[in-house]
């Protein structure tokens, strides 16, 4: 079962000295990733979406509870959910949803702005300030981030970044987390204007891990790139057999090794 206390969770989000977070996909990688010795987990919307082969965005929200369940159940330290943008555009939607995800035993969920509408992709700021005040209110010991999505659809305005996440701050969010950013010098800027535990996702080109400990990262997630590496692995082996090799056997010791260890319970 994993960690729900609030404290304790909390407590491994340190400014300069950032929790790593990784993003597991089903609870074969989490129980993985527990065995190499990461602190706590968080799941990845695109990476459970691919598990059933779908898109990022086309899970349902009971789908996205159960697979939290699943995960939390599956490993001893605490997991965070991604819960999208609540499923659904009202602060009643978003409360149900945060409220639901308490019974899963995840210690953490997160909340973004993000409409899942292209034409408008990022809710009124009142709007959204509205959702995180509901959110936080429903949460109880679940450690809530509030999400800032400005910079993954093309909003490339910090300031409104950072005036969103501070309001989001004073609705009652524990962490905040702004994915897309990819300058150290913004990141270090929108650590320094907030109060709570900053969470960067690492994007190519952008920063690497000591930096973001500089700037004053509290911790770092890398969304759904672990579940594509994995896949990225499947189409490498799958094109070697087509053409006759059998190259991929001979890159399974990893997980030979490590599968007996971390799959017993």
């Amino acid at each position: 079962m994993a960690l729900t206390d609030r404290a304790a969770f909390l407590a491994l989000h340190r400014p300069g000295d950032p929790l790593l977070l990784p993003n597991a996909w089903d609870a074969g990688s989490a129980r993985i990733l527990a065995a190499l010795g990461f602190a706590a987990l968080a799941t990845t919307s695109s990476g459970f979406a691919a598990t059933l082969g779908r898109a990022d965005g086309a899970v349902t929200r009971d789908e996205a509870l159960a697979h939290a369940a699943v995960l939390a159940a599956a490993v001893d330290v605490p997991v965070s959910a991604d819960l999208e943008n609540g499923f659904g555009d009202s602060p009643d939607d978003v409360a149900r949803t945060v409220a639901d995800a308490r019974g899963t035993g995840v210690a953490g969920c997160s909340i973004e702005d993000h409409t899942g509408r292209d034409d408008d992709p990022i809710y009124d700021r009142t709007l959204a300030v509205e959702r995180i005040a509901a959110a936080a209110e429903a949460s109880g010991d679940v450690v809530l981030t509030a999400r800032a999505e400005n910079h993954l659809h093309g909003r490339d305005d910090l300031a409104d970044t950072i005036a969103r996440l501070q309001a989001y701050q004073e609705a009652g969010a524990d962490v905040l987390y702004a994915p897309g950013l990819r300058d150290a010098g913004q990141v270090a800027t929108l650590c320094r204007e907030v109060d709570r535990p900053v969470n960067v996702l690492l994007v190519p080109g952008g920063p690497d891990p000591a930096a973001l400990a500089e700037a004053g990262v509290a911790r770092i997630s890398v969304g759904g790139a672990f579940a594509w590496n994995a896949l990225s692995g499947l189409i490498d082996a799958a094109r070697e057999l087509q053409a006759g090799s059998t190259a991929f056997l001979d890159r399974t010791a990893p997980a030979r090794e490590l599968m007996p260890r971390a799959f017993q319970r």
